[in-house]
């Protein structure tokens, strides 16, 4: 039975996620500090609900405490689903992943495939899309999508294509492939805890789903960008890229690989004995850390060229302290001038030059991915003692950084890349959706989805399109819906075999719906948005919304078909 109470925390809860799909900036101000802007966001909004909820007395302290671990007294779970578990198994994979990104793999793996493709249009979009898919199903979605937007913004940029239909290719293989292996994404790590689904299980319900999907998803892209100023039949590809130009640290790349690799093998393995997957994360993930910090020192120690640039130089910085020199370029000029160079190489039938991609590496041998530092800022001076001093702390903390960053590039690299703002949204939305529980709206549509399958509820097949569809819709606003889902699923008391049916169906739609109508709609988007803008290419909600809704339709329909097959075999 709703009351006022129950619906404030449903207008509350709504109300934030509003605001993660469309930040808000409202200016205040505050005395002796003047004007400031306060913006409602991703980090912000959720928090400042649960605050709401909390002094309006519709949140009780034990719901906010519970999702954490060892609380005397308290559960230390939620429905089988340990929030902490996820986030350092999300967070260690992460980091094995955008370190072993950092060493150029990804990169030379794209160099590798535009020559297999040629000049053969059609030909090097379906490579490049198996190589993103194949990549994603390891990697994760995210790693891929820093990477391979990037070298994608590049290369249609040089080759004077329609950036649009690879770019969204891109988007469409890397979160379609992210349901092969749970560790592919938070929304897996989930459904195995919540629904008590073996790892090795998931991996077998999933991946003909997968297969149906990427191949409709492929068909579906075919078809709406068939016209030629889209995708052209012909590209100027006369000359083949060095793909060692880009792979900066092979070394680092095998161990990280073999690193990565026995992460996952032994996850699986272990999952047959219910151990909690971050002990196994973890430890795998500090071995690579220890591991990138030893190398880097070897290799800075005995002036081994570090990620694709040469020895450090000594400079003075201002204040009279040594300070290490760091070259401009980083490892997306060496992708840049490669294709830049491959442009200016002569078709087939003209006089062949030397090879130019190998020339565009000797001239970029001083480029380095090491983070991009802010300069120390120059101190300036003032009447008062107390900015002088703040000032020369935050030249010294610069100068401190620069050095840390040019000893150890990996690790300075790859921690601005890990999504920490997922820390706080992530507990946020496991309290907001505690809230919804503490006030009855976890039953309330328990039993809604129990009266939409009345008729036989011993059915799989009504849950599963239910809760496809379902799944789909709700991911589009958040990501992080699919948690909502689980609690209502569980709590609506089905049968077995339908509950199982429900789990996968919930799996399959929560991966496809990132390739939905919002960027929320997963953290992949986030990150895709973020770096189409910082290479000046700007796609707008509707004409993202616009060319995924046929693949999301035909990957829905296909896929939802797959897993009503899957479970009638079952039963």
């Amino acid at each position: 039975m709703t009351t006022g109470f129950s619906i404030t925390t449903l207008v509350i809860f709504i109300c934030s996620i509003a605001f993660v799909i469309h930040p808000l900036s409202i200016p205040i101000r505050l005395p002796y500090i003047g004007q400031k802007r306060a913006v409602l966001n991703l980090t912000t909004a959720p928090i400042l609900a649960i605050a709401l909820l909390f002094a309006m007395g519709l949140l009780a302290l034990v719901r906010v405490f519970a999702i954490f671990p060892q609380s005397p007294g308290l559960c230390q779970q939620i429905d089988g689903v340990k929030p902490y578990n996820i986030l350092i198994l999300f967070f260690s994979l992460a980091y094995m992943a955008i370190t072993l990104d950092i060493t150029g793999v990804l990169q030379a793996a794209a160099f590798w495939v535009s020559n297999k493709g040629g000049s053969n249009g059609w030909k090097l979009y379906l490579y490049f899309y198996l190589m993103l898919t194949v990549l994603s199903v390891f990697l994760g979605n995210d790693p891929v999508i820093l990477s391979g937007t990037a070298f994608l913004v590049y290369y249609t940029k040089v080759s004077e294509l329609n950036p649009i239909s690879w770019l969204i290719s891109e988007f469409a293989a890397a979160n379609t492939a992210s349901m092969v292996l749970f560790v592919g994404n938070p929304t897996n790590v989930v459904i195995c805890e919540g629904f008590e689904v073996n790892n090795a299980a998931f991996t077998a319900y999933t991946i003909l789903p997968f297969l149906a999907c990427n191949l409709a998803c492929f068909a579906a892209l075919a078809v709406q960008f068939r016209n030629p100023k889209y995708l052209r039949r012909r590209l100027n590809n006369s000359a083949d890229l060095d793909v060692r130009s880009v792979l900066l640290d092979p070394k680092g790349a095998w161990v990280g690989a073999a690193l990565l690799g026995s992460c996952l093998v032994v996850i699986i393995i272990v999952s047959f004995f219910h151990v909690d997957v971050w002990k196994i994360s973890l430890p795998f993930a500090l071995a690579k850390f220890i591991f990138d910090l030893a190398w880097d020192h070897y290799r800075f120690m005995h002036q081994i060229p570090m990620l694709g640039h040469a020895p450090r130089q000594r400079a003075v910085s201002q204040d009279g302290c040594d300070a290490v020199g760091e070259a401009a370029g980083d490892g997306e000029d060496i992708m840049l001038q490669a294709f830049k160079r491959r442009a200016t190489v002569p078709a087939a039938g003209e006089e062949p030059t030397q090879n130019l991609n190998n020339a565009a590496a000797k001239e970029l041998t001083t480029a380095t991915l090491t983070p991009t530092t802010t300069p120390p800022p120059k101190i300036s001076i003032s009447p008062s003692s107390s900015v002088l001093h703040l000032k020369s702390l935050s030249l010294a903390f610069a100068n401190k950084r620069t050095k840390l960053a040019a000893h150890f590039p990996t690790f300075f690299t790859a921690l601005p890349r890990l999504p920490f703002a997922l820390i706080p949204f992530a507990f946020s939305q496991f309290i907001l959706i505690e809230a919804l529980a503490h006030q009855g709206w976890i039953d309330v549509f328990a039993s809604w989805l129990r009266h939409a399958t009345h008729r036989n509820p011993a059915s799989p097949y009504p849950t599963i399109w239910i809760i496809g569809i379902l799944g789909i819709i709700f991911v589009q606003p958040l990501w992080n819906q699919y948690r909502l889902l689980t609690k209502v699923v569980r709590a609506a008391v089905l049968p077995p075999h339908t509950q199982r049916a429900a789990a996968i169906s919930l799996a399959v739609s929560s991966n496809i719906g990132a390739v939905g109508f919002t960027f929320s709609a997963s953290l992949a988007g986030l990150l895709w948005r973020g770096i189409l803008k910082q290479k000046g290419i700007f796609i707008g909600q509707r004409t993202f919304a616009f060319w995924n809704t046929l693949p999301l339709v035909v990957m829905g329909v296909v896929g939802l078909g797959v897993v009503c097959a899957e479970m009638a075999i079952l039963r």
